[in-house]
């Protein structure tokens, strides 16, 4: 009671609701745990499954070893495909010059005699100029990449049945025995492979250039007004998706010891389903070097367990299908969210 009579009372603030808040916090740690691994956990999921439904075949030393080993060429051109598609260029011609590379090292070094060195260097240099072309074509003619680059793998494959219509062995001994030697009966080239994840990785999460990618592809005008260079950029990106691509026709010219004309088209699809299916990984939305180790081998143990199973040969371009159109939306429904 005042000295005028009236009352003075004072509202009590209501305690915050501490349990709530953290109630809900923790369901949106939950939330962001399941959208980055999701993946992982339904591979897990596919393993113990598989293993289960074949038992004695599955998860056995021999099987485990033909799986990561067999997909490094894929996880290479997948990680080369990564740069122009992060820039917002599509190349379709990645499969054609893996063919056309191994094809290339095959000829040169087994029909030409030529010091396997030198058809390596050759396979590279076709890479780089091949890039370059394809640059050229889109940078600056401004020929929609999509066509650009499917003109292009047209091109490469007449080149590479021009070079060699039938298949070449006999490649050098030494250059086989280091791409079909085993670590932890595990085949070289998979560690090839991961040298090559924490290179793109290094190059995309810490260096510029990688920062200047994501901003090309996310918006080309802002970029330019931010005074990126977006033209190089695009550029850059391409010939990495070139040199890269040769280079895991290289791989696998070790890996095979032998080359053919029919080899390289079919890795297309697969690659680009790695890449769209990662971005649904660890940075939802957004494509990263990780979720794409982590698709590769997410689409070759359901391939692999599938045919374990006794399911035909055409089950593997269904899956690989399915999981492309898939993929692509949910890394689109992704990208909205964020």
């Amino acid at each position: 009671m005042n000295d005028g009579g009236t009352t003075n009372t004072t509202r009590e603030r209501p305690e915050p609701r501490t349990d709530a808040v953290a109630g809900a916090a923790g369901m949106r740690a939950v939330r962001e745990i399941a959208t980055r691994y999701g993946l992982v956990a339904v591979w897990i999921a596919m393993i113990v499954a598989f293993t289960i439904l074949a038992p004695g075949r599955f998860l056995v030393a021999q099987n485990i070893g033909n799986i990561f080993g067999s997909q490094a060429v894929l996880l290479i051109l997948a990680l080369g495909l990564m740069f122009p598609v992060i820039a917002g260029e599509w190349d379709l011609s990645v499969g054609a010059m893996l063919g056309l590379s191994l094809t290339v090292v095959g000829f040169f070094n087994a029909v030409l005699d030529l010091p396997v060195w030198v058809a390596i260097l050759v396979a590279l240099v076709i890479g780089l100029v091949v890039g370059l072309l394809n640059a050229f074509f889109i940078v600056v003619a401004g020929v929609p990449s999509l066509i650009a680059t499917l003109g292009m793998a047209t091109l490469l494959g007449g080149v590479t049945y021009a070079i060699s219509n039938s298949t070449i062995s006999g490649l050098d001994q030494g250059f086989v025995d280091i791409g079909q030697h085993s670590i932890l009966a595990i085949p070289t080239p998979f560690y090839v492979a991961i040298v090559m994840a924490l290179i793109a990785w290094y190059v995309l999460r810490w260096t510029p250039g990688g920062r200047y990618l994501f901003f090309v592809g996310s918006n080309r005008d802002v970029a330019r007004l931010s005074g990126i260079r977006v033209g190089r950029v695009r550029v850059t990106a391409l010939v990495v998706s070139g040199v890269v691509s040769a280079f895991a026709g290289v791989v696998l010219a070790a890996s095979l010891g032998a080359s053919g004309p029919t080899i390289g088209a079919p890795y297309l699809l697969p690659a680009f389903a790695a890449i769209f299916l990662g971005a649904t990984a660890v940075t939802p939305g957004r494509l990263n070097v990780w979720g794409t180790v982590i698709a590769v081998y997410f689409l070759i143990t359901g391939v692999t367990g599938m045919q374990l199973l006794g399911a035909p040969s055409w089950v593997q371009d269904v899956f690989y299908g399915a999981i492309l159109l898939a993929a692509v939306a949910l890394s689109l429904l992704a990208r909205r969210r964020r």
